[in-house]
């Protein structure tokens, strides 16, 4: 996109005026300039619309700082002076409506600087972002689509976050299936419909409950998998349009799956397009380089302290979830909002008016965000990836918290991969890293995460992170897998980890689907699709996960077997399970667990059955417990435990 030849890049002229239908209203600007405009992006960006008998597009930016603008496309030849727009005060808003603009031109918002310069920047409310390399806007009509998850969402209102099942599967749309490419630099991108068929076949055979989408709203780099977004309410133009991805969404619903967001509202990149320095100045984020930039990832900060800025974001929060019928949006880098000195050395932060390092703007942000999201949205979410101790992230703003409706558990993950990576020797003196999260699991309501960040970078595939020969390594992330399961909170697990993926993530590359012909790698996938069912058919795996009495160690001590028993328990008490998981391959056929009553335990599942590449003669189904001591229980029962063996009764 560039200018019409011979037009020069100042803007030393006075524009031209021209007469306009105010669609901005004294009341929205009150409420923009208060920071509660939760439906703001129906004001500002770009709406088509009808001015007496006229159909054309209305146009509205923010832009306080700036000396004028004016709008530059594709139906006025990116002409500066073509299309000049009013200013609005007090707050900076220009407006202008443009007859006949048709749905799908692509168009920018020409600036001109306090000092002289003139910037060409995308709409930070657009709809729609021509495909990068691209950089223009595109006008696009969102209200269009006609949704049929009806059922889908009126049964999301009595969804409980404490109560119900969660088994995420978390997916990068660009890389988890390709088509072979057409030509030189095509990337082979499913399309949002063509994703959809396809995803949602996986997802209802395997049996998550939710997908989480990452790399959605518009951004410039593959490579940054969406993390530093330059179209905050423009789903990427890579697979479709909106209407398109609206399509995916309501595809996932009418099949029972609920879909949750990736969303990034801890900074920007510095993208000349972008929102850094928007008219010349720093409207979107702080001034100072101590508070508005992150050394480490080289972008910028939001101003959570400015009424407009964190309008935008709550706003962009809402769009999602009540446009899109999003159920839920995990928060990115929560740690680096709440702490000034997050990723910075000494002067290069600025403490706050007492001195600390807590950012006091971003903690209100996330009351208010959730709050009010939350409020008016029952039944969705609103997820924390916060990787510190920081207190009370699901607790209620009232009481002091951050509101979240849950957090992902870093520290659980961190324990987890490093006892699993460990060869089963050393196992025994690294005991405590499965049981220490026991101790903090109720601290919080938790989502325990096997995330795309834990396969990437050298880090291995889960496959590959784990220790021995190749049928070690299958036997291995059986049993890590079913203790992730076992243990309190919800489920992520990353796309291709539940077939045993041997490389790393790349956005560049599909998944390794052609693994699934092997036996190792489709069993595997048969095990984890026999969690989920056994996790979503027993309220005992979820409905008691921020309960005390939901959880209880039969031995936690074993660390000299690396052997962990464990009960999860039922609400009515009935159809509680007995968990036993061996963590090394040595077989204890003398096995003996104590349990809490006389009764019969049905073995429901076992990790070394044929069918999940075992070789364990069929056991039998039902054993009883009689009256002898063991892990100070007055009644047990003997097991013939497999080598990395995993027993699942009921009783």
């Amino acid at each position: 996109m560039l200018h019409k030849e011979g037009v020069l890049n100042t803007c030393d002229r006075e524009g031209m005026s021209m007469e306009t239908n105010l669609q901005i209203t004294e009341l929205d600007q009150y409420l923009f300039g208060q920071g509660t405009h939760y439906d703001i992006y129906k004001k500002l960006g770009a709406h088509p619309t009808t001015r007496g008998n006229k159909k054309g597009v209305y146009f509205a930016v923010w832009a306080p700082n700036a000396k004028k603008v004016s709008l530059i496309g594709e139906f006025n030849n990116w002409d500066t002076e073509a299309n000049p727009m009013t200013r609005l005060e007090p707050l900076g808003i220009y407006e202008l409506f443009v007859p006949d603009v048709k749905e799908d031109m692509m168009y920018k918002y020409s600036i001109c600087t306090g000092d002289g310069r003139l910037l060409d920047k995308a709409d930070p409310y657009a709809s729609m972002s021509e495909l990068r390399p691209g950089t223009a806007s595109k006008v696009f009509d969102i209200s269009k689509f006609t949704w049929s998850d009806e059922l889908w969402m009126k049964k999301r209102e009595t969804f409980n976050k404490d109560k119900d099942a969660m088994a995420i599967y978390e997916v990068h749309p660009g890389s988890w299936m390709k088509h072979p490419p057409k030509e030189e630099g095509d990337k082979g991108f499913y399309n949002y419909r063509e994703f959809a068929k396809a995803l949602v076949k996986y997802v209802k055979e395997m049996g998550y409950t939710h997908v989480e989408l990452m790399g959605i709203a518009e951004h410039p780099f593959d490579g940054s998998w969406g993390y530093q977004v330059t179209g905050y309410y423009a789903p990427t133009s890579r697979y479709g349009t909106p209407e398109d991805f609206k399509y995916l969404i309501n595809q996932l619903h009418r099949h029972k799956i609920g879909v949750i967001l990736d969303w990034v509202p801890a900074h920007f990149p510095k993208d000349a397009h972008g929102l850094a320095e928007f008219d010349g100045t720093c409207v979107y984020e702080h001034q100072d380089p101590r508070q508005g930039e992150h050394p480490d990832w080289g972008t910028k900060i939001f101003n959570y302290g400015s009424h407009q800025v964190s309008n935008f974001l709550i706003a962009n929060a809402l769009y999602w979830v009540e446009e899109f019928h999003v159920d839920g949006l995990r928060v990115d880098a929560v740690a680096s909002m709440l702490y000034l000195d997050y990723g910075k050395n000494d002067g290069q932060w600025v403490a706050n008016k007492y001195g600390e390092n807590k950012n006091l703007e971003a903690i209100e942000f996330f009351r208010h965000l959730n709050s009010v999201l939350l409020g008016r949205n029952k039944g969705a979410v609103m997820i924390a990836e916060e990787s510190t101790a920081w207190p009370m992230v699901t607790g209620a703003p009232e009481d002091g918290g951050l509101g979240f409706s849950l957090k992902w558990n870093m520290g659980w993950m961190n324990d987890f991969l490093e006892y699993m990576k460990l060869d089963p020797y050393f196992r025994k003196n690294n005991h405590h890293k499965l049981t220490f999260s026991l101790t903090y699991t109720y601290s919080e309501r938790y989502v325990l995460v096997i995330s795309h960040d834990e396969v990437v970078h050298l880090k291995c595939s889960m496959i590959n992170k784990m220790p021995g020969e190749e049928a070690d390594k299958f036997s291995n992330l059986k049993v890590g897998y079913s203790y992730m399961f076992g243990h309190p909170g919800k489920k992520l697990l990353f796309m291709g980890q539940d077939f045993g993926q041997y490389q790393e993530w790349s956005e560049e590359r599909e998944l390794d689907w052609y693994l699934l012909a092997e036996d190792n790698n489709k069993k595997l996938q048969a095990y984890v699709k026999a969690l989920i069912k056994l996790y979503k058919q027993y309220p005992a795996m979820y409905a008691m996960d921020d309960d005390y009495n939901g959880f209880e160690w039969i031995n936690a001590d074993d660390g000299e077997r690396s052997i962990y028993s464990f009960i999860r328990k039922a609400p009515n008490g009935k159809n509680n399970l007995l968990f036993v998981c061996n963590f090394t391959p040595v077989a204890r056929e003398d096995y003996r667990v104590g349990v809490p009553k006389r009764k019969q335990y049905k073995l429901i599942l076992n990790s070394m059955d044929p069918e999940f590449g075992g070789d364990v003669k069929k056991n039998k189904v039902v054993y009883k417990a009689v009256k002898k001591e063991c892990d100070g229980r007055p009644f047990s029962f003997a097991y013939s435990l497999p080598a990395y063996g995993v027993a699942v009764f009921l009783y």
